[in-house]
């Protein structure tokens, strides 16, 4: 730690002596943060030759930090994103966007669920530059998480769509009543115009790395695992499954990009006597990469038109702002793993954990010290915590072999590494390196650690009805579960110029 310390004094030592040396140089104008959902720091390497506007522009004439990484465990969008807004570790952020005590603002339909920055423990960049320095600032994403921890606490246009995708959300956190601009792009450009047009392929056949239609990928109904994919949902019109298929598609990153240029324009962001901030994220390589995987020509093609939509916004930020005159960086929020079942055809080892198999296990220990019936109230198969039933955690603090058993039972299941209790967490001292990582991300005031929705130990579990405040003992999972997995490398460029 020490060295650390030195070596950042020694840093801003040279940092002070360089500005004093050089002549002043005015502030840019704006500063851009965009996020690429999901995206692998390898998808550089592996796919830039398909690139020729933005994503290369950002590569040529930036900084690419190849060494970035999030030095925590349990690696996903609302915590990567408040990461990347905080600077902040996840395990000290407590990134959660439920609020009751706020009301959503639907621009093309009702307003749905509840949702602000109210949790966040730090306040992220946008904050600062907004009070200290009196930016305007708009955020916006197809993900309600995304948007909002960009933005953090406040912002003059925070927008997301609804979990059923089908309106535009702002909240009563961020506006008193709807923003007109916003609303008057969204009108101008509703997402139903896209129903009936076809995601194909941008490239020639020969440039995809990867199989068009393995059978591990599991395309959203309507699709199959070929190009190309029609957005005619499943019932000729534009419904639910519609959205989903538009979701999952480079037609979602493109809208988005759209709508940050026209804010831009319309807002007059970068035209004010301070620096503005734009937070812009791309959700769609993250839905795309959940249903086809990495290694598919859909990813391939998802990251060959994200440069289109990229080089785009830049162009219409040069053209609004003025060249030179705005700095763009550029970062994923996390990555993503292998279909497992591909993995393994290349007789790698791999495979998928199977909750209910670990709940059995449990049970299998627990039912004869404890009596018939339930026990666990849940695993997380995102965040991988265990909660149990009332008093049932407190049975095994007093029973030492008990939970020795338990824990035991869990780590015999195949793809789990080790099981932490919560008490093991909120220790500061660690006792190894996945120790380490796993308390880089446990946040002792947040239930479900730093994802999105509360689900109290011990407690009927109601993910939409969190209340205002509880106690701290109140709010941890029992048990904590490290697969067996690593830091989590994570992409970020920077363009200075």
């Amino acid at each position: 730690m020490r060295s650390r310390r030195t070596l950042v004094l020694f840093l801003l030592l040279g940092l002070f002596r360089t500005l004093h040396s050089q002549p002043a140089v005015a502030p840019p104008k704006l500063a851009v943060i965009i996020v690429v959902d999901q995206m692998r720091a390898d998808y550089i390497d592996r796919f830039q030759r398909d690139w020729s506007r933005g994503l290369k522009r950002l590569i040529t004439d930036g900084a690419w930090f190849r060494n970035a990484a999030y030095p925590y465990l349990g690696t996903v969008t609302c915590p990567g994103h408040a990461t990347i807004s905080t600077g902040r570790d996840a395990g000290r952020q407590m990134a959660c966007t439920e609020d009751p005590a706020v009301t959503n603002l639907g621009y093309d339909g009702p307003g749905q669920e509840h949702n602000s920055g109210y949790r966040l423990k730090v306040p992220t960049f946008a904050d600062v530059m907004r009070t200290e320095r009196g930016a305007h600032v708009v955020t916006l994403s197809v993900k309600t998480r995304s948007a909002i921890m960009l933005a953090g606490h406040g912002g003059d246009a925070v927008t997301w769509m609804s979990e059923p995708l089908d309106t535009w959300l702002t909240s009563t956190a961020f506006a008193r009543a709807l923003v007109p601009e916003v609303k008057t792009f969204i009108a101008a450009n509703p997402v139903d115009a896209d129903f009936g047009k076809s995601w194909t392929r941008l490239l020639p056949a020969s440039r995809y790395r990867d199989p068009d239609d393995d059978q591990f990928e599991r395309p959203p109904p309507g699709w199959t695992q070929a190009f190309p994919h029609a957005f005619n949902g499943t019932a000729g019109k534009p419904d639910a499954s519609f959205r989903v298929q538009w979701d999952i598609s480079p037609f979602a990153d493109a809208y988005t990009g759209r709508m940050a240029a026209a804010l831009v324009e319309t807002m007059r962001l970068g035209r004010h006597d301070t620096t503005d901030l734009l937070g812009v994220s791309f959700s769609a390589t993250d839905r795309a990469g959940h249903k086809f995987g990495p290694r598919s020509q859909e990813i391939q093609d998802q990251l060959a038109r994200l440069d289109r939509t990229i080089g785009d916004l830049l162009d219409r930020l040069d053209a609004a702002v003025g060249k030179n005159q705005y700095v763009v960086a550029l970062s994923a929020d996390h990555g993503v793993t292998p279909i497992p079942e591909q993995l393994q055809r290349a007789h790698l080892d791999a495979g998928r954990v199977n909750i209910n198999d670990i709940v059995a296990r449990i049970e299998s220990k627990l039912g004869p010290a404890l009596g018939a019936g339930a026990h666990v109230a849940k695993l997380d198969g995102r965040d991988m915590n265990l909660y149990f039933l009332p008093g049932v955690y407190q049975k095994l603090v007093a029973s030492p072999a008990l939970l020795a058993d338990v824990v035991e039972a869990i780590e015999s299941v195949r793809g789990v590494r080790r099981v932490y209790r919560a008490e093991q967490l909120r220790r500061s001292t660690c006792a190894d390196s996945l120790h380490g990582q796993r308390h880089q991300t446990w946040t002792l005031r947040s239930s479900r650690d730093t994802s999105r929705h509360r689900a109290d130990a011990g407690e009927d579990l109601r993910p939409h009805a969190p209340e205002r405040r509880r106690r701290a003992a109140d709010r941890s999972a029992a048990l904590a579960l490290a697969p067996r997995s690593g830091a989590v490398r994570k992409v970020r460029l920077a363009r200075m110029r």
